[in-house]
Parts: structure tokens; C-alpha cells; sequence
């Protein structure tokens, strides 16, 4: 590099000077606080994907990845599940990472010279999944219906939609590049159809762990030494412990009663919260729901159908509840004869809510679609937006207020006793005040303070407190206490005798794990060994199960999954014993008395759709792992670049009805 450097005074100069240039950019790219955050931390940015090289970070990305499409779908992907809200920041994420990966794969496919046309998009919508859908006896349903027909299902415009179809045509050849020459062979083929097919039953013995359990009982000297042995894990096993003083009171023990609510604090409170008490506008509705699944035009077709024979019994005069509590694929409201109840906008999926809107109390809308499939809706009532006048809320602000004045008034006087208790001593003012002061037990912080309704925040001070700090004040739930820390018990080891039950359980659990694995083994060999199954269970304290006639996706009691837990069962013959199967819970020993293989028919039957699945999953298994070592490839080289701040996700949208 110094020869070759030597060779140019010129070139070198130059380059000094893009170095130099580069240094100061990147020293304003780093210090300038948002000079440079639109690429990787604007509001709506998830993340980025840069170049690579030197200079790659210090370009513009390549590509960008919006939180909207992320929080878009993710929330599609938990409604389409029937996940709860909780679980949507972690679909967040990983809905985050799969549109990463998407952008990758449509980065290396435009390096390899992989495209999409605008021809090809119309073309995979005339003959693609929704082609009966769009293009019904070969006629275009309309651009207003297309347009509606889009939002339902994906929540975004058609030149969204058409744009992430061009890019699953670019995925869809990049992935027939990337794998196109996997092959099966026929053996293969029939062997994989073999496995999925095979079916056994099988008498079992069983040894519960819970019952092993109880056989251990080590005698005391064992149980001193295992102590003395882990002296470390019982250094800290008894938790620290505080005593606490404490004056409490209620409402009752105020000096002086709370200030009354009058007409004007009412008033001045209803002006001030006037967006409380605004109703919105709402419909009270039924629903029938025909499901559908939308990429199945057939199964479309016949619940469009389905949907409208209702309609027409409808129109004819039969019960709209009746008609739900039969046909309703509405779980949550078919028993109800479809009642949904009231709803306000925005709370139902976009063409619900405008149909639902758009019609007046008794009218029965036509048939809509939604993503769910197809709906018939009854407005029972409707509810003009407008403001609950002050005489309708009176009670419950009469009763806010009432609380707010007890409440400040117990505030008051509890720094009133504290303030007097800093001088004059907790008993003399309890005493003064004609309340009682208590001295508690030696409390954990999960305990219970006895005589209060809530000592919750009371325990949590005092375990931040210090013995015979500054006086504190707590709510206690009905009323407020002044307290302080009288004596502190630290953590510490406990002695032997006080904690031989939870040192017999430690112990337990530390030789459960070899005791069930010996009685397994001791079980397997006495079976194997010529002993009937049942026999050698008896002895061993084992209880005898016996199987149905299960294939390998079957969950089978006392053992789980069969095809992760026992898969050697499929591998053996009528009256075969097994060895030791342990499950983590249970020991078991098996013993196969049927065995039924697919038959040479069934086997040329399924032969095309085995040789189909196993070729796909082959396939996925070499795109995924193309796909990992291109990833991993970005992130050596630092191109993919998340908004840490986003990542996490919040709650987006409305629900579906």
C-alpha cells in the first residue's frame, strides 16, 4: 500500500483529502445532535438499509422500512390470529424482522437483475389467488369495488397493494432462482409418506415424578450436610424483615369535617371537564357474519351465495335473531341472535362501520364485505353525537368532588400529625389526637399490615426508609397513616431447624432427576429382560397406560408430543419393548401392539402432493438459509440500521367486528 502510494504525489494529496473530508463529515454526522437521524430515528422510520463499504454508512439508505407498514401488519397478523393487545409489541418485532428480510431478498434480487413489470401484476391478478375475485367471468368488478375490495382485506390503496404484489413476484423468482435445482427423489418421497402415515398403539408404564418425589427422604445428617454444602445459596434465604410504628385514621377521625360540595364547585368542575362528558355518536347493531376465506374464490362464491339466501329470507319477512342463532359464523354474538350492542365509529373494520353508520333504526343494510367475509347488519337504535347535560351527571361529579375534599382534607391532617409528631413524639401525639399508635411484627415486604386495608404503600416506603427516620405519610386505602421504621431484621441464613422443610424440598428436586432416570432404566431392563410390561411396572411402583391408535402429530398422556418426545416408537415392530423414554416429568417404557404402515395405494395416492410438501419444504429450508447469510453478511458490514426507540411498538387501530 506505501509503494503503491509512493508511485503518485498527486493521488495521494487527493486522497489525503478525501479522508480528511470524510473525517470532518463524519465528525458533524456524530456530533451534531439529528443531523444525520432521518435515515435511522425519524417518527415513522423502523429501520434502514445502507450500503456497504467504508463509505456506506455515511450515504443515504438504500431502503427504508416505515413503522406504519410494520404497526400495519402486525396488527392485521394479531387479528387474523385472535392474539390479545399485549402480545402486539412483540409481533412488532417480528413483523419488523421479516420486513427486513423482504427488503434484503429485494435488494440481492435487483442485484441479480430479477424485476417485475406492471404487466406482470395485471397479469398475477387475472390468473393469481383473487382472480375469480377480480375478475369474475373474466369482467373487472369496477375500480370503486377493486378500491373497496382492498382496503377490507389489506387497509391500504391500490397502489400500495399493487406495489407489495410487484415485490412478492420479484421474491417469488428470486426464491425459483435461489433454489431451482432442488430435487426428491421417488425413495424419498415414499419414505417421508411412510412416517406421516404410520400409525401405532401402545400399552405403556409410567412413572410419575411427583410420586418419585415423595420416596426421597434423607435423614437428617443427609439433610445438615446438603445444608452446610450450599451454605451460599441459603446465605440471604430468609428476606429482610422491618418493624414499623404508625398512626393510622379514616375520614371518621378528622378534627374537622371536609369542606360540603356546593352548586358552584359543581358547576365549575362540569365546565372544566366538559370533553368527559361528551357522548359520541353510536348505533346499536346485529350482525349476521357468513366467514369466508379470501383465497379461496370457490369457498368466496358460495358464502356470497350463502349470505344472500339469508338476506332473501330477510326481505321476506323472517327473524333477523333467528336467522343469526342459525347461520351467524359469529361466535361471540350468534347465541345472542347476532346483538352486538352499541358501537361508536372507528371501533368495526372501515366497511362495517360505514354501513353500520349509514343506516336509520330498522333498516337491515345489503350485504358487506369485510375481510372476515360477508355481513348482514341491523341498526336497532342510533345515538346522535351530543354532551350530557349537567342535571345527568350531577350525582357522579357531586361524588367526585366529595371524595376529592375528604381526600385533601386527610392530606392535611396527616401532615398535621406529622409535623406535631417530629416534635412532641409519636405516643403524645397519638394520644393528643385521641388515636393509637401501633407497633407491628416484623413485616416482609410482601406482608399484610394487620388492621390496615391497604399497606401497600406503607411497606414500600418503610423498606426505602432508615430505622427511626423522618416520620412518613402513606395512604392505607380508607385513610391515611404516619409511620416510621422502628427495627430492621436484615436478610440472612436461616438456622437448619427453622428451614428443614424447605431444605427437604431443594434436596428433593436436586436428586429427582437421576432418581427418575435410574428407575426408567431399571424399568426398560426388567421389561426387556423377558418380564411382562405390566409385571415389571407393578414392581417398580409404575401405573400401566395403554394408547390409541395415534399417528406422530398426537399428544398422548403422561408422555406430550409424540414426534418430540418418543419419535423411536414409529421405528419399531409389534411387541417391541422400548428403552427409557423421559419426558422431564415422567419416566416411561413402552411397549408397541399395533402398528399400521399406509398401503401401497395410499401411498401412490398422496405420492404427488408428499413429493409437492417435501419439495417445498426443501426448498424453504435452502431459501432460508441463503436468506440468513445474506443477513448476516448486512449486519457484518453494518447496513441494516433499527430505530431501538420504535422498536418495541405501540397499539395502532381500532378493532374488528
Amino acid at each position: 500500500m506505501i509503494r503503491f502510494l509512493q508511485k503518485d504525489t498527486k493521488f495521494v494529496k487527493a486522497l489525503f483529502w478525501i479522508i480528511i473530508s470524510v473525517s470532518c463529515a463524519a465528525m458533524v454526522i456524530f456530533l451534531v445532535p439529528g443531523l444525520f437521524s432521518g435515515q435511522t430515528s425519524t417518527t415513522d422510520t423502523y429501520a434502514t438499509i445502507g450500503r456497504g463499504g467504508v463509505l456506506g454508512r455515511f450515504l443515504p439508505a438504500i431502503d427504508t422500512i416505515s413503522m406504519t407498514d410494520v404497526q400495519r401488519l402486525a396488527q392485521s397478523m394479531l387479528q387474523r390470529q385472535q392474539l390479545p393487545d399485549f402480545v402486539l409489541p412483540f409481533m412488532i418485532q417480528r413483523v419488523g424482522q421479516g420486513l427486513i428480510e423482504q427488503h434484503i431478498e429485494l435488494i440481492e434480487a435487483k442485484r441479480l437483475g430479477i424485476s417485475a413489470t406492471d404487466q406482470d401484476v395485471r397479469n398475477f391478478l387475472h390468473t393469481g389467488e383473487w382472480g375469480m375475485l377480480l375478475f369474475p367471468a373474466g369482467k373487472f368488478i369496477g375500480t370503486q369495488q377493486y378500491t373497496q375490495f382492498v382496503a377490507d382485506q389489506f387497509g391500504v390503496t391500490t397502489q400500495k397493494f399493487e406495489s407489495e404484489v410487484k415485490d412478492a413476484i420479484v421474491e417469488d423468482r428470486l426464491r425459483a432462482l435461489i433454489t431451482g435445482g432442488v430435487t426428491v427423489s421417488d425413495s424419498d418421497v415414499r419414505a417421508t409418506y411412510v412416517a406421516q402415515a404410520t400409525k401405532i398403539k401402545f400399552d405403556y408404564a409410567v412413572i410419575d415424578s411427583d410420586t418419585l418425589r415423595n420416596t426421597i427422604n434423607p435423614s437428617d445428617a443427609e439433610l445438615q450436610a446438603y445444608f452446610k454444602r450450599n451454605a451460599a445459596k441459603y446465605a440471604h434465604a430468609v428476606p429482610e424483615q422491618r418493624k414499623i410504628e404508625y398512626v393510622a385514621f379514616t375520614a371518621s377521625n378528622l378534627p374537622q369535617p371536609p369542606t360540603p360540595v356546593t352548586e358552584a364547585d359543581i358547576q365549575q368542575y362540569y365546565e372544566q371537564h366538559l370533553s368527559d362528558y361528551q357522548v359520541a355518536e353510536q348505533v346499536k347493531v346485529r350482525h349476521i357474519l357468513i366467514a369466508v376465506n379470501s383465497q379461496d374464490p370457490k369457498a368466496d362464491a358460495a358464502a356470497k351465495a350463502k349470505a344472500q339466501s339469508i338476506l332473501d329470507q330477510l326481505h321476506h319477512g323472517a327473524d333477523f335473531a333467528e336467522l343469526a342463532k342459525k347461520y351467524s359464523d359469529d361466535p361471540g354474538s350468534k347465541s345472542q341472535g347476532g346483538e352486538l350492542g352499541w358501537i361508536k365509529h372507528g371501533v368495526t373494520v372501515p366497511s362495517f362501520d360505514k354501513a353500520a353508520f349509514s343506516l336509520q333504526p330498522g333498516q337491515t343494510s345489503g350485504l358487506v364485505r369485510t375481510r372476515y367475509g360477508y355481513h348482514i347488519i341491523q341498526v336497532e337504535a342510533k345515538q346522535a353525537a351530543h354532551t350530557q347535560p349537567i342535571n345527568e351527571v350531577k350525582p357522579q361529579i357531586t361524588a367526585t368532588l366529595t371524595r376529592q375534599h375528604e381526600t385533601q382534607a386527610e392530606q392535611a391532617f396527616a401532615h398535621q400529625l406529622s409535623a406535631e409528631a417530629a416534635k412532641s413524639g409519636l405516643d403524645a401525639t397519638a394520644a393528643a389526637h385521641h388515636l393509637k399508635v401501633v407497633t407491628t411484627d416484623f413485616l416482609s415486604q410482601s406482608s399484610i399490615v394487620p388492621d390496615l386495608a391497604d399497606g401497600s404503600q406503607l411497606l414500600a416506603g418503610a423498606f426505602s426508609a432508615q430505622k427511626n427516620g423522618a416520620l412518613q405519610v402513606a395512604s392505607t386505602g380508607d385513610g391515611y397513616a404516619v409511620y416510621q421504621v422502628a427495627a430492621i431484621n436484615p436478610a440472612h441464613a436461616p438456622d437448619f431447624a427453622s428451614y428443614k422443610s424447605h431444605v427437604l424440598d431443594d434436596y428433593r428436586n436436586e436428586q429427582l432427576p437421576q432418581l427418575l432416570a435410574t428407575k426408567t432404566n431399571e424399568l426398560a431392563n426388567l421389561a426387556k429382560s423377558g418380564t411382562d410390561l405390566a409385571a415389571a411396572a407393578k414392581k417398580i411402583g409404575a401405573k400401566m397406560e395403554t394408547s390409541d391408535l395415534v399417528g406422530r402429530d398426537a399428544q398422548v398422556p403422561d408422555i406430550g408430543a409424540l414426534a418430540t418426545v418418543a419419535p423411536q416408537l414409529f421405528d419399531m415392530n409389534e411387541g417391541e419393548i422400548s428403552g427409557p423414554i423421559n419426558t422431564g416429568h415422567t419416566g416411561v417404557v413402552a411397549r408397541l401392539t399395533e402398528k399400521q404402515l399406509p398401503t401401497n395405494d395410499e401411498i401412490t395416492k398422496n405420492f404427488d402432493a408428499t413429493r409437492d410438501a417435501l419439495l417445498n419444504q426443501r426448498r424453504s429450508a435452502m431459501f432460508d438459509v441463503f436468506v440468513s447469510n445474506l443477513e448476516n453478511n448486512y449486519l457484518k458490514e453494518g447496513r441494516i440500521r433499527i430505530n431501538r426507540k420504535l422498536q418495541q411498538g405501540a397499539p395502532v387501530g381500532g378493532s374488528p367486528s
